[in-house]
């Protein structure tokens, strides 16, 4: 049988099931990845930012922020009558994107990322099974909405040079 691909850019989201892989490369972005092993579902975010800048209010929410991203992973888990405690969740990305640079608040944005998204977990009083988070580079990562397996590529940056090396 042929498996579909879909690829997150910032901001995307997905949760499903079926015969579907969802992929993205992540810099100081952030993913959470959630796989239900008995009701078989699962999905996947891709995060720029912790929250909407000074937490201006709207009705409109989407994936480009971490909060927005669980809350609307977690409404789709309860549409689907599934129980969010059920699910092995991962928290990938946060890397650092300016290696050699000295840290600002805008080179330390891949580790306030992964701050935010370990106490939005907290907050909400789930689990988190797996990390893969910080770090110098990109990351590669691919979720088989098959099975709920996860497979990982690094790729680390030089000091003078922005373009990934992936093993």
């Amino acid at each position: 049988m042929a498996v579909g691909e879909r690829f997150l850019t910032p901001g995307d989201w997905y949760f499903g099931r079926g015969d579907l892989q969802l992929r993205t490369v992540l810099g100081s972005c952030v993913s959470f990845v959630f796989w239900h092993p008995g009701d078989r579902l699962g999905g996947m975010t891709h995060s720029l930012l912790p929250s909407r800048l000074g937490g201006a209010k709207t009705t409109r929410r989407d994936g480009h922020y971490i909060d927005d991203a669980l809350y609307l992973s977690l409404r789709a888990m309860a549409r689907h009558g599934s129980d969010p405690r059920g699910y092995r969740i991962h928290l990938y990305g946060g890397g650092s994107m300016f290696p050699g640079v000295p840290s600002t608040p805008a080179a330390s944005i891949g580790q306030r990322n992964v701050e935010a998204a370990r106490a939005l977990l907290a907050a909400y009083g789930l689990r988190c099974d797996k990390t893969h988070v910080e770090g110098i580079g990109h990351r590669k990562l691919i979720l088989d909405l098959r099975t709920g397996a996860v497979s990982l590529q690094q790729a680390t940056l030089s000091a003078n040079s922005s373009s990934p090396d992936y093993p």
